[in-house]
């Protein structure tokens, strides 16, 4: 799309330009050799460079045109390496007459050689000369560069003759690349065409099939390197899966084998409908509009679409709030649908692609071209499918006898992919491009049609690859239509750091991982899963439970009980019966209970695991919650399921099993506390009796409730240790592999701010907190135990990780050394957490603890947060029991169990209104070590 030459004329005035830039060699008879000439043309470039660009970035937020504004700066672009040339030929190396050596044309290659440029693109340039270099060439080529240089550009440079240009566009494919896009710009045409020509029967015929595979080749390893889903959240719109360079890679293959010069033309060649070329048109509109307002916004050549730009860039393309929905929701979910168009795209034409050249057997997909493409092997004949009546398979692709199958029997829509997953075909490009024709044939009689719905629970349910099959599914449309819920969630993103891809991707890879579970695949990360999935009555209602269980984001209510509701609506329409449904619905409404309670709630409270309990209420539904919840965690995106999360929801089940099974123990405290001390003193047969009747009395009976048998052992050991080197601070690091974590156990004689200098430490170290359990003996000391997140893969190297933060906090507890003063406040966020906004939440509970006030703190994490709410917790004079600390993204929930200095929950109204105050400013980044300063701010209100 080329702007109108009275649309350039707004944009920069040539005429005038070039008026002005001879003025200034009047004086010197048209020599402009003088360096104070030339700082005049380069100051007055710079001013048309600035108000022109200045001028497209107006024109795209009025007519919001993205190849438009791509055109016009490359038209700008074009005009000013034209001015440039000419001055430089014209008025500083003049030759009266020129010999045929000294000659030059200057084309643009690369995406400059497309006629489209972002505002931070680079400019490409090819300079061809007729023979080998000449004094003046290399003067002139020099000239216009350093001026390319000082208006800020960066520019990427070739000087060659034509038989250079030929030589190397023969043995390497990314110059070869950047010809085939050359484009002429100003100097000697007949040379350029030369040059075209040349290139055109010298190095382009004949060798398609070459290129195709180089190009088909390089695109799945920028895949690689970018991340192989189209659906980041985070998507590099230049070089991303279903970005830009893909539509590239498409056209220079169209380019190269049907010698096209426009994507127009592919029409006429019957590679693309008119429907598929007016998709190709708008995704490469929207991608340069949403290309071209990035590099403005961010003042660089940005190609990441992070978060602290998604939202401005919504405002930017007029994206407004719905319900259930933000504007940069709506915004990014128009994102990947287009992404979704690209691979449709790619998927089409190389379909036609593959008309001329056979498949290998077992080829994968497109990323298999190069080997199919020089095989030249005959295909073998199409074989009848097995229990698939009108289907046939050919070199492991599945296709149809007639176009007309779906049509007769519309079930044959979801028929296609249980025989594609049953039998592992992969899909005849040309079949998939009929199902997508054939989407309209899924209307609600298919959808309640029990053959078809049998089909896909056969599918979904499959002991297969059922996510490759579900992702087919998605790709071609039909799971959208058939499931029309889900066709909801088709690229939804949700704005948080904590979520990796859209809704759909995640449901699609949760399926994955659970499959991967079932098969026993998941390694070792999963143990109890695998262990688990394999005693279920009943399989079926996981995966249907797995499939649904974010179906309902992006409503105004509540996902889970939103989408408890439509598995209501659609698990009979599966074929469900209705305590399977139930128990799907009960899946999908308590999916974030088993995590939100092992994360942020003491496991080794009795209440938490009761209250747990008494919501389960039986053994299976702990398997199937268990499972689901790890699956679900895993699929997230790399790295947010970590050996911490897995051990504490192993701890949180078998801490509940007991308790419905039947087998929980009647025992009462006194008898538990009497066993537990008896496990302890058989394990230190080497210390003296009188040693060890002391340590017995040395613990409160809260302490022996709660502590895991291998964590008394360590105390025990920590302490008298301690004793008999007469030390009042000890330390043990424990470094856990298996969980991600590594256990500093801490003993100092006790004080209020303790955990507060524990986390004041951590957070000067760089260590994150990620739990914490504090306990206090009856001879005054503290014994507390925190668990950081694990960084360093050797135990050695992490336990001496941990001993550098221990030694830290024995510094700063003898009074040897300070801790800094948390230096991140709101205005020192990172870049990407500034871009969201996570309303603070100051929860007081005294309902989930018999013995303790449960604190639960909810904002936008900060490093130092944990230092400055343990500071304020400290001020306030309360005692912590344990601590609970998880991060989602951007948004962080901190729990802390606490009573008052006598060991009581805090009940009293107006304390719990303080504490919610303090914590308030805290989150804020105000830590107030007055105690009395909210109570006088909020009298100092009142009087106001």
């Amino acid at each position: 799309m080329q702007p109108s030459q009275d649309d350039l004329a707004e944009l920069i005035d040539v005429v005038d330009l070039r008026s002005r830039l001879k003025a200034l060699t009047v004086a010197s008879d048209g020599d402009g050799s003088d360096s104070k000439i030339r700082s005049a043309v380069l100051s007055m470039l710079k001013t048309e460079v600035k108000s022109s660009r200045a001028a497209v970035q107006k024109k795209l937020d009025e007519d919001g045109g993205g190849l438009l504004c791509a055109s016009r700066l490359s038209c700008i672009q074009d005009e000013l390496i034209r001015v440039i040339y000419d001055f430089a030929v014209q008025h500083v190396y003049r030759v009266k007459n020129p010999s045929a050596a000294e000659r030059m044309s200057v084309a643009a290659v690369g995406g400059y050689g497309r006629g489209t440029l972002a505002p931070g693109s680079d400019i490409d340039l090819l300079f061809i000369l007729p023979y080998k270099q000449t004094p003046w060439g290399e003067q002139v080529v020099e000239y216009i560069l350093y001026m390319l240089w000082d208006l800020g550009f960066k520019v990427g440079h070739a000087t060659r003759n034509i038989d250079e240009c030929i030589r190397l566009a023969r043995s390497d494919m990314t110059i070869r690349t950047a010809i085939l896009e050359a484009r002429y710009i100003w100097g000697d045409k007949p040379l350029f065409e030369e040059m075209a020509t040349r290139f055109d029967t010298e190095v382009v015929s004949g060798t398609s099939s070459e290129f195709i595979a180089a190009k088909l080749q390089e695109r799945d390893e920028r895949h690689r390197r970018q991340g192989t889903s189209r659906y980041l959240v985070e998507p590099n719109i230049k070089e991303g899966k279903g970005g830009l360079r893909d539509l590239n890679t498409l056209f220079w293959i169209a380019k190269y084998h049907y010698r096209v010069d426009r994507q127009a033309d592919l029409v006429k060649k019957g590679v693309l409908t008119r429907s598929e070329y007016a998709r190709f048109a708008k995704s490469e509109d929207f991608l340069w509009a949403v290309r071209c307002h990035l590099h403005f916004l961010t003042g660089r050549p940005e190609e990441r679409l992070a978060f602290e730009f998604q939202r401005e860039i919504a405002i930017r393309l007029s994206y407004t709030q719905h319900p259930g929905m933000r504007d940069v929701e709506r915004f990014m979910k128009h994102y990947f649908l287009v992404a979704k168009d690209v691979g449709d795209l790619t998927r089409i034409i190389c379909a036609a692609l593959e008309e001329e050249h056979v498949k290998e057997p077992r080829g994968k997909g497109i990323s298999g071209m190069m080997r199919r493409l020089r095989s030249g092997r005959m295909s073998s004949v199409a074989k009848p499918v097995k229990g698939g009546p009108g289907f046939v398979v050919e070199n492991n692709r599945l296709n149809v006898t007639t176009d007309t199958i779906f049509k007769t029997d519309p079930a044959n829509i979801l028929r296609v992919f249980q025989l594609a997953d049953k039998h592992d075909y992969n899909m005849h490009p040309q079949l998939t491009r009929l199902i997508r024709h054939s989407l309209k044939l899924i209307d609600s009689d298919l959808k309640n049609d029990p053959e078809a719905n049998r089909l896909f629970l056969s599918v979904l349910t499959s002991r297969n690859k059922p996510e490759k099959t579900l992702r087919k599914m998605n790709e071609t449309g039909v799971l959208g239509r058939f499931v029309p819920d889900f066709g909801k969630v088709v690229a939804m993103m949700q704005f948080s750091m904590y979520h990796h891809y859209t809704v759909d991707e995640h449901l699609i890879r949760s399926i994955g991982v659970l499959s991967e579970i079932e098969r026993g695949n998941s390694g070792e990360d999963h143990p109890l899963s695998t262990e688990l999935i394999l005693t279920l009555q009943n399989r079926k209602v996981l995966y249907v439970a797995m499939f649904l269980h974010d179906i309902a984001k992006g409503r105004p209510e509540d996902h889970s009980i939103a989408g408890a509701k439509v598995a209501r609506k659609i698990c009979p329409r599966f074929g469900l019966k209705e305590a399977e449904t139930e128990t799907v619905a009960w899946l999908i409404e308590h999916h974030l209970d088993m995590s939100t309670i092992a994360q942020s709630r003491d496991l080794n409270d009795r209440k938490t695991i009761t209250d747990f309990a008494n919501t389960v209420q039986s053994l299976e539904r702990l398997k199937l919650l268990l499972i689901l919840t790890v699956a679900d965690i895993r699929a997230v995106g790399p790295g947010v399921f970590n050996g911490w999360k897995g051990q504490l929801l192993r701890t949180l089940f078998y801490a509940t099993e007991p308790h419905l099974s039947g087998g929980h123990s009647k025992m009462s405290h006194n008898q538990t506390i009497e066993l537990a001390k008896q496990d302890l003193v058989a394990k230190l047969d080497h210390w003296s009796q009188k040693d060890r009747n002391a340590y017995l009395k040395r613990h409160y009976p809260a302490y022996w409730l709660r502590t895991e048998p291998e964590r008394l052992l360590t105390h025990a050991e920590l302490l008298h240790k301690a004793d008999k080197d007469k030390k009042r601070l000890a330390f043990e690091v424990i470094p856990r592999a298996f969980e991600g974590v590594t256990e500093p156990n801490i003993m100092a004689p006790d004080h209020p701010r303790l955990l507060s200098i524990i986390a004041g430490a951590c957070f000067s170290t760089g260590a994150n907190i990620v739990d914490a359990q504090i306990d206090t003996t009856t001879d005054g000391f503290a014994l507390d135990t925190i668990f950081i997140g694990r960084e360093l893969p050797d135990n050695v190297d992490e336990h001496r990780r941990g001993e550098r933060i221990t030694q830290l906090i024995h510094k700063t507890l003898r009074g040897e050394e300070r801790l800094p003063e948390p230096v991140s406040r709101k205005n020192a966020m990172k870049g990407r957490v500034k871009a969201f906004k996570v309303a603070t939440e100051i929860l007081v509970n005294n309902s989930l603890s018999n013995d303790y006030t449960v604190l639960e703190i909810t904002g936008l994490d900060r490093p130092g947060l944990l230092y400055d709410l343990t500071r304020s917790i400290a001020t306030l004079n309360l005692n912590i029991g344990s601590a609970h600390i998880s991060t989602f993204g951007e948004k962080v929930v901190d729990v802390f169990y606490v009573t008052d200095l006598t060991g009581q929950k805090i009940s009293n109204i107006g304390r719990q209104e303080i504490i919610r105050e303090r914590l308030a400013a805290a989150v804020g980044g105000h830590v107030e070590l007055d105690p009395a300063a909210p109570v006088s701010r909020k009298v100092h209100r009142q009087a106001s």
